[in-house]
């Protein structure tokens, strides 16, 4: 006779254990039961119930720091305080922005509730003072006619930068609210049905929802802003880059009334921390900084493998071997473009892999299905671009391949962080050919960690490929030490400084500010030496002159094939110099 006891871990869901034991033995050990964690945080009964039903019982590291500061602060001392976090992909971190912001919505509901029933009971009293009936209770009114329809007012949004990451935010939101009555989320992306959408604002406490969209409705008098007490940016990196500053700036200033601003994103760049001040209270005068992990200490339970390639077809033979490892339960390969994530399902299909493209070029109905057929475990391979780089949820997920490598260093840091989800073991294998090298480099200085490159007997690449760093990094000092206020890239200052596409040092002396790679100077620092004699150009594409002389200098420019005692700064003999009969005197 056995007695089965169901243990549950700290970080991952719970399963059942059978131990056997005598069931009469007195003298056997009796499993005590950890105490609930996200009770001793003070969250609602409601959201610890969910988050048990979930299979979770202690909070994660990033849970356990910015829970508190989120809703304690705002309890005791009547001001919120603004949040910014940086945590590696998998640790928990949209609880730990749901689950206060949840809290606080649920007990601001029940101050509502209980401020309704006192009013509504002052008013029966009132009415049997003066011997009348009591007052019928106000009946509520069908959102979908037509006539009742109101603009939705949320007190808490979330923006996402991809509408894969604001299904999955919004579907997690949704599982932990199951118990708390009354409480509405809804999810606002591109690529869906408005009046769909629009339905499910109704009455909606909780809005997640892409910038695009989120202003088409704002614009229409769908929604309405100014009643946001709770801002939270997801994956605030790429929030604030270029693609998507605009709309938060329009974000930031409609919902200007809002009480708190929280950032969480895994990666957070010098630059991208100067502006996230921007769209903070005060500055960011008062904001929190939480970093959990540092670059060393990222994705320390995902083996990173480094394998070089001759050319694609060699990549190709690479990753087919990988594919058939029957370790492989579920894979994600990252390509570069949309042209090479088709054409990669596509071999991969007729080579009888259960493989699907997943882009942004896709309808969204279509990137739906193809991502319920990956978590339902119909798909085993999934072919995508950074796309899938961000809000990808899988936890079968055991390998992540980089067939293509990211544009930018931090992309890699979220594509590898799709494996390993919740302290799970994870593999991130990269294939790079010899002109990858620098993007090598470059995703080495960011997360300060050498890659471990190695080979597949029978498929040894025939080149020869650096084994080390080299020590002067190239193209604006990418693979160095990151300077502050500047963002590593392809162009190493920041775009933010109005600079091109390389560093300064190559910039033309007396060029204007903004101007990057220009011919090669002499040792005075001048344009290099025309062919047409003891002339040279200053900075770009100056007329042939005197050395170093302005652009716009036209005074100064030495004529070429002007008539002697023509004035200066004319090229070539006008009509009228030309030697023509005289005219007869009338």
């Amino acid at each position: 006779m056995t007695d089965t006891f169901e243990v549950q871990g700290d970080f991952a869901p719970a399963e059942s254990i059978a131990f056997s034991a005598p069931a009469l033995d007195a003298a056997a050990p009796e499993v005590t039961a950890e105490p609930n964690g996200f009770i001793e945080l003070g969250l609602a009964p409601e959201l610890v119930a969910a988050v048990a039903d979930l299979g979770y019982t202690q909070p994660t590291a990033v849970q356990l720091k910015a829970i508190p500061l989120a809703m304690g602060a705002g309890a005791a001392g009547g001001r919120y305080i603004d949040l910014m976090v940086s945590s590696q992909t998998g640790s928990g971190k949209t609880a730990a922005f749901l689950l206060p912001v949840l809290n606080t919505l649920l007990r601001q509901q029940a101050e509502a509730a209980e401020q309704a029933r006192a009013e509504y009971e002052q008013a029966c009293a009132d009415a049997a003072a003066r011997g009348e009936a009591p007052p019928k209770r106000a009946k509520r009114k069908d959102p979908t006619n037509a006539r009742n329809f109101k603009p939705a007012i949320p007190g808490a949004l979330v923006v996402c930068p991809t509408r894969e990451l604001a299904q999955q935010v919004a579907h997690d939101a949704i599982d932990l609210v199951k118990h708390a009555r009354g409480l509405r989320v809804a999810n606002v992306v591109g690529g869906m049905p408005y009046q769909l959408q629009i339905a499910k604002l109704q009455n909606a406490d909780l809005v997640v929802a892409t910038p695009g969209r989120l202003l088409d409705l704002q614009r229409s008098m769908q929604i309405k802003l100014d009643k946001v007490q709770f801002l939270v940016v997801d994956e605030a990196d790429r929030m604030l880059d270029l693609g998507f500053s605009d709309d938060l700036a329009e974000i930031n200033q409609l919902t200007s009334q809002r009480k708190q601003t929280m950032m969480f994103s895994a990666t957070f760049a010098p630059r991208i921390q100067q502006l996230a001040m921007r769209v903070m209270h005060d500055g960011g005068s008062s904001v929190q900084k939480i970093q959990i992990d540092s670059p060393q200490e990222k994705h320390a339970n995902i083996q990173q493998i480094l394998y070089w390639a001759d050319n694609l077809q060699h990549k190709r033979k690479m990753l087919d071997h990988w594919l058939r490892d029957t370790r492989i339960n579920q894979a994600i390969v990252f390509a570069s473009t949309q042209i090479e994530c088709d054409g990669l399902a596509a071999d991969l299909q007729q080579e009888g892999f259960s493989a699907v493209a997943l882009h942004g070029a896709l309808s969204q109905g279509l990137r739906n299905r193809r991502l319920m057929a990956l978590r339902n475990g119909q798909v085993q391979i999934l072919v995508a671009t950074d796309v899938a780089a961000r809000g990808i949820d899988v936890p079968t997920i055991t390998h992540v391949f980089n067939f293509g490598l990211p544009m930018k260093a931090e992309d890699y840091t979220h594509r590898i962080g799709r494996t390993g989800r919740a302290g799970r073991d994870g593999l991130a294998v990269t294939f790079a050919e010899f002109r990858d090298r620098r993007k090598i480099f470059d995703i080495e200085g960011y997360t300060r960690q050498q890659f471990k490159s190695e080979v597949i007997p029978g498929l040894e690449p025939t080149q020869r490929f650096p084994s080390v760093r080299p020590p002067q990094a190239g193209f604006g000092g990418r693979g160095g030490r990151e300077q502050p206020g500047r963002e590593r890239g392809y162009a190493g200052a920041s775009r933010s400084e109005g600079r091109g596409g390389f560093n300064d040092r190559q910039r033309v002396q007396g060029a204007p500010e903004g101007r990057s790679f220009g011919p090669r100077r002499d040792a005075d620092g001048y344009g290099r030496k025309s062919s047409f004699g003891d002339t040279g150009r200053a900075g770009y594409g100056a007329a042939r002159g005197d050395a170093g002389a302005p652009r716009g200098d036209f005074a100064a420019r030495k004529p070429m094939y002007a008539k002697p005692g023509a004035p200066a700064g004319k090229s070539f003999v006008p009509h009228d110099a030309r030697k023509r009969p005289a005219r007869p005197a009338r």
